[in-house]
């Protein structure tokens, strides 16, 4: 083999090994589900066992009220290393009355995810800002200041 085949191959072969390393990943969560199942749930004509039948048990159930129940799926993207991308989001929620009838069914998807974006690396607090030897050396004739072992300054020894 000539030296530019020699090149040529050695840079395909690298392309191919990095582009799969840099691969798009698809993941789906939660409820895989028919969307005219989902859209069958009515107020007034299902109850518990109908959507449970139905449906299947739900993803979760509502933490401070047991009579919400929510269907949750989501297909995200990603590339490499970065964050997951939301591609499709779909939550139903079926809220029961005290009897187990269906009392009203919502649904929602990606409009409702919000983006938290941390402020750097430090978190704010409340309080004094101190330096950087303020930090070190503040404590310095404060250890043992109290006038005695475990005494409190105001109390009886």
């Amino acid at each position: 083999m000539r030296a530019s085949q020699i090149v040529t191959l050695a840079t395909v072969i690298a392309a191919l090994s990095l582009s799969s390393g840099c691969t798009r990943l698809k993941s789906h969560q939660g409820y895989i589900g028919d969307q005219v199942l989902l859209s069958s749930v009515q107020p007034g004509v299902d109850n518990k066992e109908s959507v449970q039948a139905s449906l299947g048990r739900p993803t979760f159930v509502g933490q401070f009220d047991q009579n919400d129940w929510y269907y949750y799926s989501r297909d995200a993207k990603q590339l490499a290393f970065s964050q997951p991308a939301a591609e499709n989001q779909y939550v139903l929620k079926v809220r029961f009355d005290q009897a187990g009838n269906v009392a009203s069914v919502s649904q929602t998807g990606k409009e409702l995810i919000s983006k938290i974006s941390p402020e750097g690396d430090k978190t704010p607090t409340l309080g004094r800002d101190t330096s950087f030897f303020e930090e070190i050396f503040g404590n310095i004739g404060a250890v043992g200041a109290g006038g005695g072992q475990g005494a409190t300054p105001n109390s009886p020894n």
